[in-house]
């Protein structure tokens, strides 16, 4: 049988748990929008250079 100390404790490394996998993946969310980015905007800037030569 657990003790009111143990069943707190455990629900206190469930909520870290949780927690921490929230936020890996709010963190590749924005890796993945972040590169998303990068890529349009280097996109953009080549369309942009293709004209100036043009």
């Amino acid at each position: 049988m657990s003790s009111h100390v143990e069943e707190a404790v455990q629900a206190r490394i469930a909520a870290a748990k949780a927690k921490r996998e929230l936020r890996r993946r709010q963190r590749e969310e924005l890796d993945e929008a972040r590169a998303h980015g990068l890529q349009a905007r280097m996109t953009a800037k080549m369309r942009r250079w293709a004209e100036d030569d043009a």
